[in-house]
């Protein structure tokens, strides 16, 4: 098998593994350094000779996570030079395969794509596919918004992380035939931080066309910071660097490591893609309503104790009395919590029931409204459930946030990840159902497979939805409940 390939840049060599060719560490753009920091992401430099791709780049900076080593996303070799791809195809040979391009999720802080649990070798044997898996910029590299304190000069600079991944893409569109990709078929899919960067990527008019399907896992469309908001971010970061509006070069002349460190005590999810008006012009739902993605195919998903991940990990709990747990309630909601309580009517308040109203007002929600918006246009939608429990830490897990990873990747045999899973024999056949229904959507945009039900489009009369478990099954509109409470919560918070 020929493991060299001609890209625009220059020629690069894989590795053959078995029947697959591997290439690693490919750079999609310049590396954001010097001068690029903070500066949408620039074509990479040519280069003669043969370009050896068979070791993963740097992953990006990112602060060290208790979390993410629980998850086995722990990179190591992290720089800020760290805009490179990996791809996994069955042959070099112009074959236009349908290709599956992975965008890691992280709270956009954390992460990489080069996680064991992201290895694209089970996609590309298979589903015959082409796996391409990107890191981009994190955290206050990739989403510090300085436009309107640094002028024209940093125009984009709080959407570098999303603006990476369009050059990811654009790359897949330009060189990903010579690697048996067809960059007419491009599936986009991503889960938590990277579901929600498909989001933002709807909006993004440079994006337009890049991709045909998308599949959101943990993640919708509503994740976008006001431009005031991560403005004030900002001001307070440069504050505490002590750098003034006549001195940005500073910015430049700063160690890595100084810069992360400065950004220690900005929690996650309080850095992520701005809508400027200008990279994001308008919100992603409103793109929508505006004609974006049209045609573009979705699969949106969630899992069934998405916030249970957080409370499981949140020593805390146990220390609260009624007190200390109503506080948090109205600490978390902050203006909303009234309106919400006045719903619960009169329901005692306690950490499973922080855990359903987040997990719903975060993951499940946002992604019902999404499909909602997507069928009012009369596109095309499958909507799925993970409800499978791990029985790891005597099931205290439940099915909480990133449990399907290692189910949709079918890297559920990896030592490390039957930690986070469990070791209940059942696993593997919801792997593989998972696992072939997302080809399927790859290849031919429907998610239906032989070894699953029937699995009909979601649409607003039966709310047909996938649930993955010991037995999976389709369910009419399940959490009915749930879904008319946040319906509820929603008309009150607008028409106050």
């Amino acid at each position: 098998m020929n493991t060299v390939v001609s890209t625009r840049y220059g020629q690069v060599e894989g590795e053959q593994i078995e029947n697959l060719i591997v290439w690693k560490g490919i750079p999609y753009a310049k590396p954001p350094v010097g001068n690029l920091r903070f500066r949408p992401p620039q074509q990479p430099d040519e280069w003669d000779g043969v370009r050896e791709a068979t070791a993963f780049g740097p992953t990006a900076m990112q602060p060290d996570s208790d979390m993410m080593k629980f998850l086995g996303d722990s990179p190591g070799g992290s720089s800020e030079d760290c805009l490179y791809l990996n791809i996994w195809s069955p042959g070099a040979d112009r074959k236009r395969r349908p290709v599956m391009l992975w965008i890691h999720g992280g709270a956009f802080m954390y992460g990489s794509g080069s996680s064991e649990t992201y290895d694209g070798a089970s996609f590309s044997q298979l589903g015959d596919v082409v796996v391409v898996s990107i890191n981009y910029r994190l955290g206050i590299f990739g989403y510090l918004h300085l436009d309107e304190i640094g002028g024209e000069t940093y125009k984009g600079s709080g959407n570098c992380g999303l603006l990476d991944q369009v050059a990811a893409l654009k790359w897949v569109r330009d060189n990903i035939e010579a690697f048996g990709g067809d960059p007419e078929n491009v599936t986009v899919f991503g889960e938590s931080a990277g579901a929600m960067s498909i989001g933002a990527l709807l909006a993004i008019p440079e994006a337009e066309g890049l991709f045909h399907k998308a599949i959101f896992q943990s993640g919708a469309a509503n994740n976008v910071l006001p431009s005031q908001v991560a403005t004030n971010i900002a001001e307070r970061f440069l504050q505490k660097l002590d750098i003034t509006q006549e001195e940005f070069h500073k910015l430049h002349e700063l160690q890595a490591d100084e810069i992360l460190q400065a950004a220690e005590k900005i929690p996650p999810m309080s850095l992520g893609p701005v809508l400027d008006g200008e990279i994001v012009p308008i919100h992603p739902l409103q793109s929508l309503d505006s004609g974006a993605a049209k045609g573009v195919l979705f699969l949106i998903g969630t899992t069934e104790d998405e916030y249970r991940l957080f409370t499981f990990l949140d020593p805390t709990w146990r220390q609260l009395d009624d007190k200390g747990i109503e506080a948090r309630f109205a600490a978390t909601f902050g203006k909303r919590w009234e309106k919400i309580n006045e719903q619960l009517q009169g329901k005692s308040l306690s950490q499973e029931l922080y855990e359903q109203l987040m997990t719903w007002d975060v993951f499940t929600y946002p992604a019902i409204r999404l499909s909602e918006k997507r069928i009012e246009h009369g596109e095309n939608v499958w909507m799925y459930r993970f409800d499978f429990k791990s029985t790891a830490f005597g099931g205290g897990l439940k099915s909480c946030h990133a449990l399907e990873l290692p189910f949709v990747w079918n890297t559920i045999s990896n030592r490390r990840v039957a930690s986070f899973t469990g070791d209940a024999p059942e696993r593997f056949e919801i792997a593989e159902q998972m696992h072939l229904a997302w080809i399927a959507f790859a290849k031919n945009g429907n998610p239906s497979v032989s070894i699953l039900p029937d699995w009909p489009e979601y649409n607003l009369e039966t709310r047909s939805t996938m649930i993955f478990d010991i037995e999976s099954k389709i369910k009419n509109d399940p959490s009915k409940a749930e879904r008319l409470f946040w319906d509820n919560v929603t008309a009150l918070k607008e028409s106050h």
